[in-house]
């Protein structure tokens, strides 16, 4: 977990304030990545853009399920540029008090124009910015005060913006067309959960055969489960034989997916439906082999970074 380091001015009073050193290196779809490398190469290329009458592109809004790696991401792209990521939390915004809300938002964005800049960051943003209400109460007055002070100070904030959101559908159509950039950031395909697997599993391992298999039994599952899994599986390695836990395969497996279940909602991939029927387990080598042994290993992609993230330099 990203350290929280206090800034002077009062922004730590709403906001994380998490550092580009300990930035993890997400796992993405090519289209999401294509995306985020574009975007990150405009940022640095203004005087260029400007020649076409464009500018960079400054607003981003993520949008998918939970667990799907939204902050981790922002954060990420953050330490590309070098820059702190403030984290708003809803909770530190909204207040009982007519008016406060507003004005805290808006004590955000002030607070925000940093020098140094840093990336500003709504994270749960439905309960920011979602559709206006037919104002009949206090509440729903200043609810709709609140998202008319986001509309004016998000198009006026100088530095970058980014919010992450779970339901696309509930964040009010004004506020949506402010984002330069609607990026969905869904379930990781194959090649992804194969990558999340053989990240989070380490130092053991899984020959291609099996690590396949097994990321088909995780079809559906959120980037955190299946992170879940994987470092649920390695408690009982480490720790089970202090416990006198069996340690064979099809326990340790059917252990690992009792502790870590799919959030309510979210479906239930086929190895937690199946369980010790599910055809992925007989090929899964026992016990593990480490990473580093396995001959036909595929290649997991990055492995996660803290303290190394390079920002991306301006060309």
């Amino acid at each position: 977990m990203a350290r929280m380091v206090s800034r002077p001015g009062g922004l730590s009073a709403y906001a994380d304030l998490l550092e580009p050193s300990e930035a993890i290196e997400p796992v993405l779809s090519r289209s999401v990545s294509g995306a985020l490398t574009e975007w990150l190469t405009e940022i640095w290329s203004g005087e260029e853009l400007k020649t076409a009458g464009l500018t960079p592109r400054r607003r981003a809004l993520f949008h998918g399920p939970p667990g799907v790696g939204k902050t981790t991401l922002a954060h990420h792209l953050a330490a590309r540029l070098g820059m702190t990521l403030a984290a708003v939390r809803p909770e530190r915004i909204v207040d009982c008090w007519v008016g406060a809300s507003a004005k805290n938002l808006g004590a955000v964005f002030d607070l925000a124009r940093t020098d140094p800049p840093l990336v500003l960051f709504f994270d749960e943003f439905e309960s920011l910015a979602t559709l206006r209400l037919d104002a009949r109460q206090g509440a729903d007055l200043q609810h709709n005060e609140m998202i008319g002070t986001m509309l004016a100070r998000i198009e006026l904030h100088p530095g970058i913006v980014i919010a992450a959101c779970n339901h696309a559908s509930q964040i009010d159509k004004a506020i949506w067309r402010r984002f330069e950039l609607q990026i969905e950031i869904a379930h990781p395909d194959a090649r992804g959960r194969r990558q999340i697997v053989s990240r989070y599993l380490a130092p053991w391992g899984l020959p291609k055969r099996s690590l396949a298999a097994l990321a088909a039994a995780l079809e559906g599952a959120s980037p955190s489960l299946i992170r879940g899994l994987c470092e649920s599986v390695k408690r009982s390695i480490v720790i089970g034989p202090k416990l006198g836990w069996q340690l064979d395969r099809k326990a340790t497996i059917l252990r690992a997916i009792a502790a870590v279940e799919p959030a309510p909602g979210d479906g239930r991939p086929r190895l937690w439906s199946l369980g010790a029927d599910d055809p992925a387990l007989p090929t899964i080598p026992w016990p593990l082999p480490l990473a580093a042994d396995i001959e036909d290993a595929e290649e997991s992609g990055p492995e996660p970074r803290t303290g190394v993230v390079t920002p991306l330099r301006r060309r």
